[in-house]
């Protein structure tokens, strides 16, 4: 989760939101991703994306069974839905999103019965540090926004 925290660092300092993710296979890192929307003008390149589209090439496979994803928010949807279809064996991550989060936080996707794979979920670790990075991104968004305004 530390190396995931140091991608969300990279990528607040890229003007993204502060998302790290780290995908790992029996304790070795595979693929890292950090956002880079903006950057790339691309809705889907999501830390978890890339950093499952970078562990897939290194294993030449596109199955990451016996793989963990380390990330340093809950997954939305579309990275959650992701994290199935490449069947991660576990997702790991830092601080909630109550608001859009497909792990436990509006929806589990990452659990859903009715779908042929289901991750293992560990939620909170080094929260406070994932929060706080988010955190402090958008006050400094707020307090640009509002020095334009003025």
């Amino acid at each position: 989760m530390r190396e995931a925290l140091r991608l969300a660092a990279k990528a607040a300092a890229s003007d993204e939101v502060p998302i790290g993710a780290v995908i790992a296979k029996n304790g070795r890192i595979i693929g890292r991703g950090y956002n880079q929307i903006e950057m790339l003008k691309d809705p889907t390149a999501h830390a978890e994306i890339l950093a499952i589209t970078q562990a897939s090439a290194a294993l030449g496979d596109w199955r990451l069974n016996d793989c963990d994803l380390f990330v340093t928010k809950e997954p939305c949807p579309m990275c959650a839905g992701a994290a199935v279809h490449a069947r991660l064996r576990r997702v790991v991550f830092g601080c909630e999103d109550v608001r859009g989060g497909a792990a436990g936080g509006v929806i589990n996707l990452l659990q859903m019965p009715q779908l042929n794979h289901r991750c293992d979920v560990n939620s909170g670790v080094l929260a406070q540090e994932c929060s706080e990075l988010l955190q402090e991104f958008f006050r400094g968004k707020r307090a640009s926004d509002q020095q334009i305004t003025n």
